[in-house]
């Protein structure tokens, strides 16, 4: 076999960048598009990346601030995820699920239920978080007609939430925009606040505001009745909903109320799982709890590979195995499901966090969290949140009536534009900014990400001020 060599990607993109903007324009549909540019539209073109860093097509080097989406953890151009996809390919690329197996997915199950908190034990593999959340609903609801109860299928979601672009998994958003023009199926949600201190009544303590969602909850669950609802599905942090940091105990109490209730408690770790906060998983090492599934994907291959899954509790398995129906058929499957190259390089990304990058991410938290919680200086910047290494700049037109800008909805756009120029890409959305960065960020690297951000904040300042927008 001839010698390998290393390729950059700059040597392999074709066609050329022009041609690529065009082509997009007359053939590509783009994901979350608007009617008026839909199908006619290019993005920023994205050349190569390397480490935390990616060129654009003007050869502009940013640091990748949103890690691509949530989810380049271990960092860009890791040859050792790489040279796995090809020795996987070269050895088996790919096998029928529904009568054959192979063994990484065996291995990959094994080790992601070593790391799972409770009696999570089982895992079944999707192709992302979307197919992920919408796997855990439908096995929920063949659950309870494998028991006998057949109404018991509604799901309980809160505001702010994202669990995904799948029919069922996008009738649980509850963003801004999401659902405006979209159907989904509204007759099975039931949806609750969204834990957001920073939105909390005025003058109400965050210990009050904790009493009052549990009790909305409780008294959701009393109102609709317990017998018809089957989960409740919550993200430990609200990730694409402004990374909403819950109350202290509030998750805890939760999911009591749930355990009370024989509501099955789906955690969506797609963003915080593999690391995000310093752990493979969040729910029992950051925030203690032991849920009855456990949904993930994004850093699990550290976007290296499409590649999603539930973790689903030994009891619920249990209890099915046990059930009176035993020739019950969970009619559920996909042609990419425990996909061999996916799981082989999970493992070997679970390697590099297991390796280090785990250990790195919990010690260069506190002064990601700290330096970008300088930027609350700023008066356009309301509040600075976060946890591990997601955070979430929130603007605001004034710190006393917390108006997130009425006339100047895209002020994140504004600021993610003046950033891409000073070399930081950022994640807008509305009048916030989210921050995400490899797992693998140096402390001097915090340090320009910052800098750059608290720049491109302050010249967004004087556009709005010369423009009217804004005082200030």
């Amino acid at each position: 076999m001839a010698a390998q060599s290393k390729i950059k990607a700059s040597e392999i993109i074709e066609p050329g960048d022009d041609d690529a903007v065009a082509l997009a324009k007359r053939h590509l549909v783009q994901p979350w598009p608007y009617a008026g540019s839909v199908g006619n539209e290019a993005r920023a073109l994205i050349g190569e990346g390397d480490g935390i860093y990616i060129t654009d097509a003007s050869g502009k080097r940013l640091i990748d601030g949103p890690a691509g989406m949530w989810c380049i953890n271990v960092g860009h151009r890791r040859e050792e995820l790489a040279k796995v996809m090809y020795d996987q390919a070269m050895a088996l690329s790919y096998n029928t699920p529904w009568y054959t197996m192979n063994a990484p997915s065996a291995e990959l199950a094994k080790r992601i239920a070593d790391a799972a908190p409770g009696d999570l034990s089982h895992t079944f593999f999707t192709t992302g978080g979307s197919s992920a959340v919408e796997t855990a609903l439908r096995f929920m609801q063949f659950y309870n007609n494998v028991r006998g109860r057949p109404e018991k299928k509604l799901i309980l979601s809160r505001g702010g939430a994202y669990h995904g672009s799948t029919y069922l998994s996008a009738s649980l958003n509850g963003r801004p925009r999401d659902r405006d023009w979209m159907d989904g199926a509204d007759d099975l949600v039931v949806k609750l606040s969204s834990p957001d201190p920073f939105r909390r009544p005025k003058g109400m303590s965050t210990a009050a505001f904790t009493d009052f969602l549990v009790d909305q909850f409780r008294d959701t669950v009393a109102r609709v009745g317990a017998d018809r609802i089957g989960a409740f599905v919550g993200e430990p942090v609200q990730a694409s909903g402004g990374v909403i940091v819950p109350p202290d105990g509030y998750l805890k109490r939760i999911r009591e109320i749930c355990r009370e209730n024989d509501i099955l408690y789906v955690s969506d770790e797609v963003v915080t799982g593999f690391g995000r906060l310093g752990h493979v998983f969040a729910s029992g090492d950051v925030f203690g709890i032991d849920p009855d599934m456990i949904t993930f994907a994004k850093g699990v291959t550290s976007g290296y590979f499409p590649l999603g899954g539930v973790i689903i509790s030994e009891r619920l398995l249990e209890e099915l195995r046990r059930s009176n129906h035993p020739d019950a058929l969970f009619g559920h499957g996909l042609t990419y499901t425990s996909h061999p190259i996916g799981c082989a390089v999970a493992l070997k990304n679970l390697d590099l966090l297991e390796e280090g990058v785990l250990q790195h991410a919990r010690e260069i938290a506190p002064y990601f969290q700290a330096r970008l919680k300088t930027l609350e200086e700023l008066p356009l910047v309301g509040e600075v949140r976060g946890l591990g290494l997601m955070a979430c700049v929130e603007c605001v037109a004034d710190r006393e009536s917390k108006d997130p800008l009425q006339l100047d909805k895209d002020v994140g756009k504004r600021i993610d534009a003046h950033c891409h120029e000073l070399g930081l890409l950022v994640r807008p959305l509305i009048n916030m900014c989210v921050m995400s960065p490899p797992l693998i960020i140096s402390s001097e690297q915090v340090d320009d990400m910052v800098a750059i951000l608290r720049e491109g904040i302050s010249r967004t300042m004087d556009d709005l001020r010369k423009e009217g927008v804004w005082r200030g």
